[in-house]
């Protein structure tokens, strides 16, 4: 058992102090994915990585009735809550504009993890939100890898199928995306 996974366990057992410990293993892997998603925002973006992490942190904190299983599994609800967060901003700050200014999305850019181009994180939540209506399990194999940064072994884990199935399915999810991202 890994160090994560014995203090995601001790914290729901009810060991505060535990959690203070899970930060400070956690805290650097989830800034580098907070990085990676602000480098496609927009530039000027005003959340920063540090804000995104804090803020990722004080709705985990609340989440007192998760029985967390292992490190993929608190990454895998990470991403949900970060991918959550930046919607929101997103939504906030173009809530004034009501479009002025957006930039559209490509789907086959914003899924390149590698990428620095702009993202319409709401464009991207919508297609997301659509592909789930139709095939759920591709739209979290979405979410696991583009907004938690897993991996396809850390992907199988979470969702209990195996990595070849991530593998086919992350290859459909995102020819699904660019479709319906081009059709727009």
């Amino acid at each position: 058992m890994s160090e994560v996974t014995r203090l995601l366990r001790d914290w729901s057992a009810g060991r505060a102090e535990a959690r203070d410990e899970l930060v400070g293993l956690v805290y650097a892997p989830l800034r580098a994915i907070a990085e990676r998603h602000l480098q496609r925002e927009r530039g000027g973006h005003t959340l920063q990585p540090t804000a995104l992490v804090n803020e990722l942190y004080l709705r985990l904190v609340d989440q007192r009735s998760v029985e967390w299983n292992d490190r993929t599994h608190f990454f895998a609800v990470a991403a949900q809550v970060m991918r959550r967060i930046l919607v929101d901003h997103a939504r906030r700050r173009n809530s004034d504009k009501r479009g002025g200014g957006l930039v559209p999305l490509t789907i086959g850019a914003a899924l390149e993890v590698a990428a620095e181009e702009n993202v319409d994180v709401i464009a991207l939540d919508a297609a997301i939100e659509n592909l789930a209506n139709v095939f759920p399990q591709q739209a979290r194999i979405v979410e696991l890898r583009f907004y938690g940064g897993l991996t396809i072994d850390e992907t199988a884990s979470a969702l209990a199928i195996s990595a070849a199935t991530v593998s086919r399915e992350w290859t459909m999810a995102r020819a699904w995306l660019r479709r319906a991202m081009t059709i727009q």
